[in-house]
């Protein structure tokens, strides 16, 4: 049984995770993938892929798809990192009772060549500027939708700012976010959505701290970030991800926790979060691998690519054809029995011998039951014309 890892830049993680995989002996053994082309409905030789790349790469989400299609487990699921963002993410996390930041989802600056104004009749124009400073607060942050890696996030402290960044992030979805002036600062690891490590982090800088800065923290504020960490994670369905929380007046705001490839590189996260990260995924991995069911059966088609449900589908088809069937046909009758109430009965012509051996002399009926007689040249005489009647050339 094999585990393939799908790896971009990172030279620390991958290798050690390999490595820790390989030396567990259980029966299941880890190395990188290797994809050419990529044929359809082909299965790959792993039993589960880990991914940390795909979101840079198109031809590898879609290789991950495929994989899943065919039975392979894929952490993190390609389909759910595929469908979400961070502003739906936030949305999310409110209906969970998560506390995070105010925040608002705002127009494109610009778009992609042939959008025109007609494509954006639906927009609100001008903007309410003022109403949405006046939601989030100044200073705000400035962000995209759906980024990562601090890239395109800029600090605003007035609308005259906000233009001159909202002017710069062309096509980017961007969002307003409220800033929260945090006194504390944490960054969660979450593995298999039931282990949770709690670093302190100093994002200004951008480093981890060591766990000792964790004891000004109350245990009862962290076992809430450890819960909202779990909740937050099974709820996106992650298996692996970082939640990261500023803390203001006694409260962690959940501000950042969409970041299914985290960053675990030795030299950035330092050693001990590394060692446990690296410990807890490769168990995970391995325990995935050997007890899961494919990642395919979270998905609802799940159910129609096994041969019992083919035939189940091939009898609900069959039973919804002749169901249709049945409501056309009392259709049909229905629409007869209107076009009969709302129309003319239409009367037999009748043939009337003349003085004239052969001859006939055929009669039109009026709406009156009145016969007109109808000459050679086939103009009616005595019968008034029917002017409801349409003209046709």
């Amino acid at each position: 049984m094999k585990i393939g890892i799908l790896v971009g830049m990172e030279n620390t993680f991958p290798p050690a995770l390999i490595e820790k995989i390989n030396g567990m002996n259980a029966g299941v053994t880890a190395e990188y993938v290797k994809i050419g082309g990529v044929k359809m409905g082909e299965p790959t030789p792993y039993r589960l892929i880990f991914d940390r790349i795909s979101h840079d790469i198109p031809f590898f989400r879609s290789y991950l798809k495929n994989a899943v299609l065919n039975g392979a487990i894929v952490v993190n699921n390609p389909f759910w990192w595929s469908s979400d963002e961070k502003f739906f993410g936030y949305s999310l996390a409110t209906k969970l009772g998560i506390a995070v930041p105010k925040t608002v989802l705002l127009p494109q600056k610009s778009y992609k060549q042939g959008v025109t104004d007609a494509s954006l009749r639906n927009l609100e124009f001008p903007l309410d500027w003022d109403g949405v400073i006046e939601h989030v607060g100044l200073p705000a942050i400035l962000k995209p939708h759906d980024g990562g890696g601090w890239k395109n996030v800029y600090k605003v402290h007035s609308k005259e700012e906000l233009w001159e960044c909202y002017d710069r992030t062309g096509a980017l979805a961007m969002m307003l976010q409220e800033f929260i002036d945090f006194t504390q600062y944490t960054r969660c690891y979450c593995v298999a959505r039931r282990e949770a490590l709690v670093m302190p982090y100093d994002p200004k800088n951008r480093r981890y701290l060591p766990q000792e800065e964790l004891k000004t923290i109350p245990r009862d504020l962290r076992d809430r970030m450890i819960r909202d960490t779990i909740l937050i994670n099974e709820a996106l369905g992650y298996d692996l991800n970082t939640v990261e929380f500023a803390i203001k007046d006694g409260v962690p705001y959940a501000v950042d926790f969409t970041n299914p490839a985290p960053d675990a590189d030795i030299w950035s996260v330092t050693e001990p979060y590394f060692n446990w990260v690296t410990d807890a995924v490769a168990r995970m991995l391995v325990d995935y691998a050997k007890n899961s069911k494919p990642t395919s059966a979270y998905h609802r088609w799940y159910k129609l690519l096994s041969p019992e449900a083919a035939l189940e589908m091939a009898e609900f088809a069959l039973g919804a054809a002749v169901g249709a069937s049945r409501v056309a046909r009392k259709s049909s009758d229905a629409i007869a029995e209107v076009i009969e109430e709302i129309t003319e009965p239409i009367k037999p012509k009748r043939a009337r011998k003349t003085g004239g051996k052969g001859a006939k002399t055929s009669f039109k009926m009026d709406k009156k039951g009145k016969a007109g007689k109808t000459g050679k040249a086939g103009k009616t005489h005595g019968a008034k014309p029917d002017k409801s009647a349409k003209k046709h050339n």
